[in-house]
């Protein structure tokens, strides 16, 4: 079976508890690998909880607007212990390198090993001129066929891997033992930024008269935290029946879920995927959510929530969530959203590139 190297975005750690989608999809998709026999590498911030060996590249960011110098840090450490992999003749060199760090496909020519960089973001995103000159060993994915329409033009692009979640973290019965009664409560849940809009969130429960919670976590940038204390703050203290849970775990993240009456997504950004519209499937509660990007792709309207244009729309719909069925939200998630589809299509992939690789060293001799 390959040996793979992971490349995880390096600010944060990547645990079963990590807040952001990238962070999410590697440590699900490392998981499913490593339980198929995949002897997998994860290169990561020190902290890290990984299935396979964790490859420690430094202390997590913990001082504001450190990202910079952490990336080079990270980055270095990959490159240089790769290097050294390739140079171990007895040693176990890596067949690939799975790049979900969103940059480190750039250094790429400094190394001999192939690499697969999954874009986890809107094109707009990325700097202009990124991907002018793309190191020759370098292959692309998107996650979803929303997403790859703005990547027509990239002659590196490999295809489309639509993200995954671990179905068994999340349980049905759980949500159904709960009264309906208690399900009284709007939800908005993930990493706490202006592009992602939980301010919006306030204003359409607001609107509605309907009990809110914000649970999320603000990343170690000045503009993050600065949004916050603007937008969010007032937000939560002009609602007496406002909650807020900072950076809340894995089981009490499922718990909210099972007891949201339903999950607001109010992002303004052109969503690739959303892993918490799945994971919101997974447990049965419905989604409102806005029409921007992959949304309309992960939440069917009607069906496991509704795909709205505004703040209006959201109000309106929040009315009829209980038409929404939680074992229709579930049985779709079950058929769509599960992790181990995710890894097969990767093995997929993976087998391609190294094909290809081999090709190349054969027909180079």
């Amino acid at each position: 079976m390959a040996n793979i190297l992971y490349v995880a975005y390096p600010l944060l750690t990547v645990t079963e508890e990590s807040a952001g989608g990238a962070e999410q999809v590697l440590w699900t998709l490392e998981r499913e690998m490593a339980c198929r026999g995949a002897h997998t590498t994860v290169a990561a911030s020190a902290g890290s909880r990984v299935s396979g060996e964790l490859f420690a590249t430094g202390e997590p960011c913990v001082e504001r607007d450190d990202y910079d110098r952490r990336r080079i840090e990270h980055e270095d450490r990959v490159v240089a212990f790769v290097q050294e992999r390739e140079r171990e003749r007895e040693g176990m060199p890596f067949d690939l390198i799975h790049d979900m760090s969103g940059s480190f496909w750039r250094r790429a020519a400094e190394i001999d090993t192939p690499v697969l960089a999954t874009l986890h973001l809107p094109r707009s995103f990325y700097p202009e001129g990124v991907f002018d000159n793309v190191p020759e060993d370098v292959s692309f994915n998107c996650v979803s066929d929303s997403q790859a329409r703005s990547f027509a033009n990239l002659d590196a692009m490999a295809g489309v891997v639509p993200n995954g979640i671990a179905l068994d973290r999340f349980d049905l019965p759980e949500r159904a033992a709960r009264k309906s009664s208690a399900r009284n409560r709007l939800l908005w849940l993930g990493r706490i930024c202006e592009e992602k809009a939980p301010h919006v969130a306030l204003e359409i429960a607001a609107r509605a008269g309907i009990p809110i919670t914000i649970a999320g976590q603000v990343y170690p940038f000045s503009y993050h935290q600065e949004y916050f204390d603007r937008e969010v703050v007032p937000g939560l203290k002009s609602m007496s029946d406002a909650e807020f849970v900072s950076s809340p775990s894995g089981r009490v993240k499922r718990r909210l879920l099972h007891e949201a009456k339903a999950l607001l997504i109010t992002s303004l950004a052109q969503e690739t995927s959303s892993l918490v519209a799945m994971e919101a499937a997974a447990s049965g509660a419905p989604v409102i959510a806005f029409k921007h990007g992959a949304l309309p792709d992960v939440v069917r309207d009607g069906v496991t929530g509704f795909i709205v244009d505004d703040a209006e729309h959201a109000v309106e719909a929040s009315k009829h969530v209980e038409d929404i069925s939680s074992a229709s939200c579930v049985q779709h998630a079950q058929a769509n959203f599960n992790a181990a589809k995710m890894a097969e299509r990767y093995t997929d992939f993976y087998a391609r590139l190294m094909r290809a690789e081999k090709a190349l060293q054969f027909t180079s001799e």
